[in-house]
């Protein structure tokens, strides 16, 4: 299967070399693009100057910081326009482990829609988070799951494998969210669509080099459009059902 990883980026010039270059020896045949942001940091040059000696990445410049969604949105449309089978989503500040690429391309292959690299299963788990943060992602997620009626326990997580022509299927280029919301989006479309989605357990890290993007403003995003759409399908099922 041919295979790519979708990149977001602002100010990981910390990260990025390193990012890359576990990357390339975890999935040596699997090609990256890199969405950055117009990092002031020079993201993007390093990028650039990897391209070369690493192979089969390449670099979406986009100006100006423009956030998580529009980012994914833009390198979603320019990977559904060529030839991949497996679509992949990750952080590029090394809490996701590259080495476990091969583990979700095996579970598309295997027949999943969407494979999740899952927290809140069993093996799952975060490391450096204080307790706060903890129980902040673990209600969000509860939450989530009991208003829009979806399965997977970590509907937020980051660290994904979609089976292209099932990504393409759900147009995510028309989704609305910025922020950490916008997984909980495709998630939320793929259900209604009863794709198959399986989660499997990762250890989530949290960075030790550069700065989060987390804010007040991006969990109340979430918070509101998780109630909205779910508010919204309820009505929509209590008018269809008269």
């Amino acid at each position: 299967m041919r295979s790519v990883v979708v990149l977001p980026t602002y100010n990981e010039a910390a990260n990025i070399e390193r990012f890359l270059r576990k990357v390339r020896k975890a999935a040596p045949l699997t090609d990256v693009l890199v969405v950055d942001d117009d990092s002031p940091d020079g993201t993007g040059e390093i990028v650039a100057e990897l391209a070369d000696e690493l192979g089969r990445i390449s670099l979406l410049p986009r100006p100006g910081k423009r956030g998580l969604g529009s980012a994914y949105r833009d390198g979603f449309a320019a990977v559904l326009a060529a030839d991949y089978d497996v679509v992949i989503t990750m952080d590029a500040d090394m809490s996701h482990d590259p080495e476990r690429i091969p583990d979700l391309l095996e579970l598309v292959a295997d027949g999943a829609d969407l494979a999740i690299g899952s927290r809140y299963v069993t093996g799952g788990g975060t490391t450096d988070w204080p307790i706060r943060r903890q129980l902040l992602s673990k209600w969000g997620n509860a939450y989530t799951r009991a208003i829009l009626g979806v399965a997977p326990r970590d509907c937020t997580g980051g660290y994904r494998a979609y089976r292209a022509t099932s990504l393409a299927a759900i147009d995510p280029t028309s989704t609305s969210a910025e922020g950490y919301a916008f997984m909980t989006e495709l998630v939320r479309r793929l259900s209604d669509r009863g794709a198959a989605i399986v989660e499997t357990p990762i250890i989530f890290r949290d960075r030790t080099a550069g700065k989060s993007k987390m804010s007040g403003r991006i969990i109340v995003e979430s918070m509101v459009l998780v109630t909205r759409w779910g508010l919204g399908d309820r009505f929509r099922r209590l008018v269809g059902r008269r």
